[in-house]
Protein backbone atom coordinates (compact mmCIF):
# COMPACT_ATOMS: atom_id res chain seq x y z
CA UNK A 1 0.00 0.00 0.00
CA UNK A 2 1.25 3.33 -1.59
CA UNK A 3 1.20 6.23 1.47
CA UNK A 4 1.64 9.97 0.93
CA UNK A 5 1.87 10.70 4.56
CA UNK A 6 3.69 8.84 7.44
CA UNK A 7 4.52 9.47 10.70
CA UNK A 8 5.44 7.36 13.78
CA UNK A 9 5.85 8.67 17.34
CA UNK A 10 5.96 12.39 16.95
CA UNK A 11 6.17 14.39 19.75
CA UNK A 12 6.55 18.10 20.21
CA UNK A 13 6.98 20.36 23.24
CA UNK A 14 6.64 23.80 23.17
CA UNK A 15 8.01 26.52 26.10
CA UNK A 16 5.70 29.02 27.05
CA UNK A 17 6.89 32.54 26.85
CA UNK A 18 7.69 34.11 30.49
CA UNK A 19 6.77 38.21 31.15
CA UNK A 20 9.66 40.98 31.56
CA UNK A 21 7.55 40.34 35.12
CA UNK A 22 8.56 36.62 35.34
CA UNK A 23 12.06 37.06 34.60
CA UNK A 24 12.34 39.61 37.19
CA UNK A 25 10.84 38.35 40.09
CA UNK A 26 12.28 34.50 39.21
CA UNK A 27 14.84 34.98 36.54
CA UNK A 28 15.78 31.42 37.28
CA UNK A 29 12.33 29.39 37.39
CA UNK A 30 12.18 27.20 33.94
CA UNK A 31 9.84 27.86 31.75
CA UNK A 32 6.33 26.11 31.52
CA UNK A 33 5.92 23.77 29.24
CA UNK A 34 3.36 22.14 26.60
CA UNK A 35 2.98 18.83 25.43
CA UNK A 36 1.66 19.56 21.72
CA UNK A 37 2.13 15.98 20.11
CA UNK A 38 2.69 13.11 22.36
CA UNK A 39 3.72 10.27 20.37
CA UNK A 40 1.53 10.83 17.19
CA UNK A 41 1.35 8.71 14.26
CA UNK A 42 -0.56 8.77 11.38
CA UNK A 43 -0.56 6.95 7.71
CA UNK A 44 -2.60 8.75 4.95
CA UNK A 45 -3.04 7.14 1.69
CA UNK A 46 -2.64 8.47 -1.92
CA UNK A 47 -5.52 10.03 -3.56
CA UNK A 48 -7.72 10.12 -0.05
CA UNK A 49 -9.25 12.53 2.00
CA UNK A 50 -8.50 12.25 5.31
CA UNK A 51 -9.78 13.79 8.44
CA UNK A 52 -8.11 15.07 11.39
CA UNK A 53 -10.69 15.76 14.37
CA UNK A 54 -10.05 17.27 17.28
CA UNK A 55 -10.99 20.05 19.37
CA UNK A 56 -9.49 23.46 19.83
CA UNK A 57 -5.66 22.74 21.25
CA UNK A 58 -5.49 19.13 20.41
CA UNK A 59 -2.69 19.48 18.77
CA UNK A 60 -3.59 19.22 14.77
CA UNK A 61 -2.08 22.56 13.68
CA UNK A 62 1.04 21.39 15.86
CA UNK A 63 1.22 18.39 13.12
CA UNK A 64 0.53 20.02 10.02
CA UNK A 65 3.41 22.49 10.79
CA UNK A 66 5.26 19.43 11.41
CA UNK A 67 4.63 17.88 8.14
CA UNK A 68 5.04 21.01 5.90
CA UNK A 69 8.75 21.46 7.76
CA UNK A 70 7.21 24.92 9.54
CA UNK A 71 8.42 22.69 12.73
CA UNK A 72 10.44 20.07 13.66
CA UNK A 73 9.44 17.54 16.06
CA UNK A 74 11.48 16.70 19.26
CA UNK A 75 10.82 13.07 18.69
CA UNK A 76 10.05 10.85 16.14
CA UNK A 77 9.47 10.64 12.27
CA UNK A 78 7.59 11.65 9.72
CA UNK A 79 7.67 10.87 5.29
CA UNK A 80 5.90 12.54 2.64
CA UNK A 81 5.80 10.52 -0.44
CA UNK A 82 8.95 8.85 1.17
CA UNK A 83 11.05 11.76 2.06
CA UNK A 84 11.61 12.59 5.56
CA UNK A 85 10.72 16.00 6.17
CA UNK A 86 14.32 16.55 7.54
CA UNK A 87 15.03 17.52 3.61
CA UNK A 88 12.68 20.74 3.94
CA UNK A 89 13.83 21.32 0.07
CA UNK A 90 13.03 17.51 -1.13
CA UNK A 91 9.35 17.64 0.73
CA UNK A 92 8.27 21.17 0.09
CA UNK A 93 7.58 20.16 -3.61
CA UNK A 94 5.13 18.07 -2.45
CA UNK A 95 2.39 20.28 0.11
CA UNK A 96 0.50 22.86 -0.15
CA UNK A 97 -0.32 24.55 2.51
CA UNK A 98 -4.17 25.91 3.14
CA UNK A 99 -5.11 27.59 6.03
CA UNK A 100 -7.62 30.53 7.24
CA UNK A 101 -4.82 33.26 8.88
CA UNK A 102 -5.39 35.79 6.09
CA UNK A 103 -2.35 38.36 7.47
CA UNK A 104 -0.11 35.91 5.43
CA UNK A 105 -1.30 38.34 2.46
CA UNK A 106 -0.60 41.73 1.21
CA UNK A 107 -3.69 43.40 1.91
CA UNK A 108 -2.97 46.45 -0.47
CA UNK A 109 -2.15 44.17 -3.43
CA UNK A 110 -4.84 42.68 -5.91
CA UNK A 111 -5.14 38.52 -6.02
CA UNK A 112 -3.17 38.54 -8.81
CA UNK A 113 -0.13 40.31 -7.50
CA UNK A 114 0.25 38.51 -4.43
CA UNK A 115 -0.14 35.21 -6.77
CA UNK A 116 2.48 36.58 -8.61
CA UNK A 117 4.41 36.86 -5.17
CA UNK A 118 4.26 33.71 -4.11
CA UNK A 119 4.62 32.25 -7.21
CA UNK A 120 8.25 33.23 -6.87
CA UNK A 121 8.63 32.11 -3.88
CA UNK A 122 7.29 28.67 -4.82
CA UNK A 123 9.84 28.55 -7.41
CA UNK A 124 7.63 28.31 -10.32
CA UNK A 125 9.32 28.92 -13.47
CA UNK A 126 9.28 32.57 -14.99
CA UNK A 127 7.65 31.79 -17.97
CA UNK A 128 5.05 29.78 -16.24
CA UNK A 129 3.71 32.05 -13.77
CA UNK A 130 1.26 34.39 -15.88
CA UNK A 131 -0.31 31.01 -16.99
CA UNK A 132 -0.74 29.62 -14.08
CA UNK A 133 -2.10 32.27 -12.23
CA UNK A 134 -5.03 32.60 -14.99
CA UNK A 135 -5.89 29.03 -14.74
CA UNK A 136 -6.21 28.92 -11.23
CA UNK A 137 -8.24 32.59 -10.90
CA UNK A 138 -10.36 30.71 -13.66
CA UNK A 139 -10.96 27.48 -11.44
CA UNK A 140 -11.46 29.87 -8.63
CA UNK A 141 -14.34 31.71 -10.00
CA UNK A 142 -12.32 34.86 -9.08
CA UNK A 143 -11.18 36.43 -12.48
CA UNK A 144 -13.23 38.85 -12.71
CA UNK A 145 -12.28 40.40 -9.05
CA UNK A 146 -8.64 39.61 -9.40
CA UNK A 147 -7.08 42.60 -9.54
CA UNK A 148 -9.14 44.29 -7.13
CA UNK A 149 -7.46 44.32 -3.88
CA UNK A 150 -7.32 41.58 -1.24
CA UNK A 151 -8.36 43.79 1.81
CA UNK A 152 -11.93 44.29 -0.22
CA UNK A 153 -12.73 40.53 -0.64
CA UNK A 154 -15.06 38.40 0.80
CA UNK A 155 -13.85 35.93 3.35
CA UNK A 156 -15.04 33.34 0.93
CA UNK A 157 -12.96 34.91 -1.97
CA UNK A 158 -10.06 35.25 0.71
CA UNK A 159 -10.10 31.49 1.15
CA UNK A 160 -10.33 31.22 -2.23
CA UNK A 161 -7.33 32.79 -3.16
CA UNK A 162 -5.75 31.08 -0.37
CA UNK A 163 -6.25 27.76 -2.20
CA UNK A 164 -5.02 29.35 -5.12
CA UNK A 165 -1.78 29.88 -3.60
CA UNK A 166 -1.37 26.66 -2.16
CA UNK A 167 -1.90 25.15 -5.91
CA UNK A 168 0.48 27.28 -7.34
CA UNK A 169 3.74 24.75 -7.85
CA UNK A 170 0.94 22.15 -8.41
CA UNK A 171 1.34 19.81 -5.31
CA UNK A 172 -0.03 16.65 -4.86
CA UNK A 173 -0.77 16.72 -1.26
CA UNK A 174 -3.14 19.24 0.00
CA UNK A 175 -2.60 20.19 3.80
CA UNK A 176 -5.84 22.40 5.13
CA UNK A 177 -6.25 23.77 8.76
CA UNK A 178 -9.22 24.59 9.44
CA UNK A 179 -10.26 26.12 5.38
CA UNK A 180 -13.90 26.88 6.67
CA UNK A 181 -13.70 28.22 9.87
CA UNK A 182 -14.28 32.17 9.21
CA UNK A 183 -17.08 31.01 5.88
CA UNK A 184 -21.07 31.38 5.74
CA UNK A 185 -23.08 28.03 5.36
CA UNK A 186 -22.89 28.47 1.52
CA UNK A 187 -19.31 29.82 1.56
CA UNK A 188 -18.05 26.77 3.28
CA UNK A 189 -20.48 24.31 1.39
CA UNK A 190 -18.64 25.57 -2.13
CA UNK A 191 -15.39 24.99 -0.56
CA UNK A 192 -16.39 21.73 0.41
CA UNK A 193 -17.68 20.72 -2.86
CA UNK A 194 -14.72 22.11 -4.75
CA UNK A 195 -12.24 20.06 -2.45
CA UNK A 196 -13.62 16.83 -2.93
CA UNK A 197 -14.86 16.99 -6.62
CA UNK A 198 -12.10 19.40 -7.82
CA UNK A 199 -9.12 18.46 -5.93
CA UNK A 200 -9.70 15.32 -4.81
CA UNK A 201 -11.91 12.79 -6.94
CA UNK A 202 -10.68 14.94 -10.18
CA UNK A 203 -7.20 16.53 -9.44
CA UNK A 204 -5.93 13.13 -7.71
CA UNK A 205 -4.47 15.23 -4.79
CA UNK A 206 -4.48 13.65 -1.42
CA UNK A 207 -6.06 15.92 1.35
CA UNK A 208 -5.43 16.05 4.75
CA UNK A 209 -8.25 18.53 6.42
CA UNK A 210 -7.52 19.37 9.92
CA UNK A 211 -11.16 20.46 11.88
CA UNK A 212 -13.05 20.45 14.26
CA UNK A 213 -15.96 20.75 12.15
CA UNK A 214 -17.83 17.22 12.29
CA UNK A 215 -20.07 17.72 9.70
CA UNK A 216 -17.35 18.60 7.38
CA UNK A 217 -15.07 15.43 8.20
CA UNK A 218 -17.98 13.27 7.72
CA UNK A 219 -19.21 14.79 4.32
CA UNK A 220 -15.47 14.97 2.50
CA UNK A 221 -13.51 12.33 4.86
CA UNK A 222 -12.36 8.68 3.63
CA UNK A 223 -10.87 8.39 6.91
CA UNK A 224 -10.48 10.01 9.97
CA UNK A 225 -8.05 10.59 13.28
CA UNK A 226 -9.67 12.06 16.24
CA UNK A 227 -6.76 13.73 18.22
CA UNK A 228 -6.75 15.12 21.84
CA UNK A 229 -4.39 16.85 24.52
CA UNK A 230 -2.02 15.79 21.80
CA UNK A 231 -2.91 12.35 21.35
CA UNK A 232 -4.54 9.74 18.24
CA UNK A 233 -7.70 8.25 20.31
CA UNK A 234 -9.53 6.62 17.43
CA UNK A 235 -8.28 6.21 14.04
CA UNK A 236 -11.21 4.67 11.26
CA UNK A 237 -13.63 5.40 8.85
CA UNK A 238 -16.44 7.81 9.55
CA UNK A 239 -18.41 4.33 9.79
CA UNK A 240 -15.92 2.80 12.09
CA UNK A 241 -15.52 5.71 14.37
CA UNK A 242 -19.34 6.28 14.80
CA UNK A 243 -19.90 2.46 15.76
CA UNK A 244 -17.12 3.42 18.64
CA UNK A 245 -18.42 2.67 22.21
CA UNK A 246 -21.81 1.23 20.97
CA UNK A 247 -22.79 -1.22 23.17
CA UNK A 248 -26.54 -1.94 21.66
CA UNK A 249 -27.99 -1.88 18.43
CA UNK A 250 -31.25 0.36 17.93
CA UNK A 251 -33.84 0.57 15.39
CA UNK A 252 -36.87 2.92 14.48
CA UNK A 253 -39.97 0.86 13.74
CA UNK A 254 -43.33 2.46 12.45
CA UNK A 255 -46.79 0.37 13.75
CA UNK A 256 -50.27 -0.16 12.98
CA UNK A 257 -52.84 -1.89 14.76
CA UNK A 258 -52.76 -2.81 18.28
CA UNK A 259 -52.99 -0.49 21.46
CA UNK A 260 -51.79 0.18 25.04
CA UNK A 261 -48.23 -0.54 26.29
CA UNK A 262 -46.11 -2.69 24.18
CA UNK A 263 -44.04 -5.47 26.11
CA UNK A 264 -41.20 -7.55 25.00
CA UNK A 265 -37.24 -8.67 24.69
CA UNK A 266 -36.28 -4.96 23.92
CA UNK A 267 -36.30 -1.67 25.55
CA UNK A 268 -38.41 0.94 24.09
CA UNK A 269 -36.37 4.30 24.20
CA UNK A 270 -38.77 6.74 22.03
CA UNK A 271 -42.69 6.15 21.87
CA UNK A 272 -45.06 8.62 20.27
CA UNK A 273 -48.04 8.18 17.95
CA UNK A 274 -48.55 10.46 14.62
CA UNK A 275 -51.33 9.95 12.19
CA UNK A 276 -52.62 7.08 13.80
CA UNK A 277 -49.49 5.35 13.41
CA UNK A 278 -47.12 4.48 16.57
CA UNK A 279 -43.08 5.24 15.93
CA UNK A 280 -41.01 3.45 18.35
CA UNK A 281 -37.16 3.23 19.19
CA UNK A 282 -36.14 -0.04 21.07
CA UNK A 283 -32.87 -1.51 22.15
CA UNK A 284 -33.25 -5.46 21.86
CA UNK A 285 -32.17 -7.53 24.58
CA UNK A 286 -28.96 -9.21 24.48
CA UNK A 287 -29.08 -12.63 22.57
CA UNK A 288 -32.89 -11.40 21.16
CA UNK A 289 -31.84 -9.90 17.97
CA UNK A 290 -34.30 -7.12 15.35
CA UNK A 291 -36.25 -10.77 14.77
CA UNK A 292 -37.23 -11.31 17.99
CA UNK A 293 -38.23 -8.18 18.47
CA UNK A 294 -40.64 -8.18 15.69
CA UNK A 295 -41.62 -11.74 16.24
CA UNK A 296 -42.68 -10.13 19.90
CA UNK A 297 -44.53 -7.12 18.43
CA UNK A 298 -45.96 -9.26 15.70
CA UNK A 299 -47.79 -11.48 18.46
CA UNK A 300 -48.94 -8.23 20.30
CA UNK A 301 -51.03 -7.90 17.17
CA UNK A 302 -49.07 -4.62 15.94
CA UNK A 303 -48.52 -4.78 11.77
CA UNK A 304 -45.07 -3.55 10.89
CA UNK A 305 -45.30 -0.64 8.79
CA UNK A 306 -41.44 0.26 8.59
CA UNK A 307 -38.00 -0.86 10.15
CA UNK A 308 -34.63 0.73 9.55
CA UNK A 309 -31.43 0.54 11.75
CA UNK A 310 -30.78 3.83 13.70
CA UNK A 311 -26.99 4.64 12.78
CA UNK A 312 -24.86 6.36 15.32
CA UNK A 313 -24.51 9.83 15.33
CA UNK A 314 -20.43 11.23 14.93
CA UNK A 315 -21.02 13.81 17.18
CA UNK A 316 -21.88 11.68 19.81
CA UNK A 317 -18.99 9.09 18.98
CA UNK A 318 -17.17 12.26 19.41
CA UNK A 319 -18.10 13.45 22.83
CA UNK A 320 -18.07 9.21 23.86
CA UNK A 321 -14.26 9.15 22.59
CA UNK A 322 -13.18 12.72 24.13
CA UNK A 323 -15.08 11.62 27.17
CA UNK A 324 -13.26 8.30 27.46
CA UNK A 325 -10.38 7.51 29.91
CA UNK A 326 -6.54 9.05 28.53
CA UNK A 327 -4.98 5.49 27.34
CA UNK A 328 -1.68 7.24 29.06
Amino acid sequence: MSYAIEARGLRKIFRKRRSIRQLVTHPFRPAETVQALRGVDLAVKEGEIYGLLGPNGAGKTTLLKILCCLVLPDEGQATVLGERIENENRVKPHIGLVHSDERSFYWRLSARENLRFFARIYDVPSKRIESRIEELLKRMDMLEAADRPFAGYSSGMKQRIAIARALLHDPPILLMDEPTRSLDPAAARSLRKFVKDEMNQRGGKTVLLATHNLREAEEMADHVAILAKGKMRQVGTVAQIRQWGVQERQFRLVLEGAQGPVDGPFRVLTDEMEDGLRKMTVAPDDGVGLNGTLSALLEAGYSIRACDRVEPDLEEAFERILDAEDPS
